[in-house]
């Protein structure tokens, strides 16, 4: 396996559906195109952002297929996780097969194993598929919780190199730095709320859901605080702050997908169960992200190093 740097930002893409609720390939490559462009430092594919739930295995990698197409320079960590293992074992294998760089695999949701389980589920995964893969932590999805001594049992393992810490738990997530300090394994934000905090106690990135709609203000304030710049990075906190707090209003990714629209980033259109943002939510979001088309660009040294 080659070495995998996971500093900076990953927009956590959504997956744009037309009216009749097929995906829009042409909308998602164009959103793949303007991410980049904007200096992001990898795209993540249907995961739970991207309505992985409500995708056919085809259409899956059908996604991933595209964004490989699409990309230029960046990498491809495609969301390829189940709560079944032979089932995220499938969709590894065929996300690895259609060129992805990197895999991020959510725990297993609704059967809710032990840790044991847990690291007997990653482990297999990891044993096949020779790709960097990212543990990803999300309880308010998942019902279970991946804990740090787990956390630092599977870093061990040398295709395990990242964790997506997304429990809202800094403490926690600060515990699983220390516990893996010693393994060649990325602590990654995967809460834009605390993106910061995480940074601050050791994390090298984020999985990020507004940097859909703000990739460049995402990459500036990572990009700061890696580089030890923490003032300017405060500043951009505080100012995304609003916007962090609303694009989870509702169901992720249902606001994100209206933010979207509204800066003209194609329809909103959701699969249901999913339904779109209220009309009170909405007014607000206008007013929010006309407020940052109103301040000041970012300055040069954004959303790269």
């Amino acid at each position: 396996m080659t070495s995998f740097d996971f500093r900076g930002v990953y927009p956590a893409m959504t997956t744009p559906f037309h009216d009749d609720g097929s995906i829009d390939f042409e909308q998602f490559q164009a959103d793949v195109r303007r991410l980049e462009e904007a200096g992001v430092d990898g795209i993540v594919p249907v995961g739970s952002t991207g309505e992985s739930a409500t995708l056919t295995h085809d259409e899956h990698v059908e996604v991933v297929e595209a964004a490989v197409e699409a990309v230029e320079d960046v990498p491809v960590v495609a969301g390829s996780g189940s709560n079944s293992t032979r089932e995220a074992l499938e969709l590894s294998r065929r996300s690895a097969d259609a060129g992805a760089d990197a895999l991020l695999l959510i725990s297993p949701y609704y059967n809710k194993p032990e840790q044991s389980g847990l690291v007997e589920h990653y482990r297999t995964i990891a044993d096949e598929i020779d790709l960097p893969q990212i543990v990803y932590n999300v309880p308010g999805r998942t019902g279970s919780n991946i804990l740090p001594e787990t956390a630092a049992t599977l870093a061990e393992h040398p295709n395990i190199t990242a964790y997506k810490a997304a429990s809202g738990d800094l403490g926690q997530i600060s515990e699983v730095v220390e516990r893996t300090r010693d393994e060649q394994f990325a602590v990654l934000s995967g809460d834009d709320a605390l993106t910061l905090p995480i940074l601050s106690v050791g994390g090298v990135g984020a999985i990020s859901v507004t940097a859909n709609v703000e990739p460049a203000r995402v990459g500036a304030m990572v990009h700061s605080a890696l580089q030890g710049d923490y003032e300017r990075a405060r500043d951009i906190h505080h100012d995304l702050a609003p916007l962090n707090r609303h694009l989870f209003s509702e169901t992720n990714p249902i606001p994100v997908k209206e933010a979207m629209e509204i800066r003209g980033y194609g329809p909103a259109s959701l699969r249901p169960p999913l339904t779109r943002l209220t009309e009170e939510n909405t007014e607000e979001l206008r007013r929010l992200l006309s407020d940052l088309e109103a301040e000041q660009a970012i300055p040069d040294g954004g959303a790269a190093e």
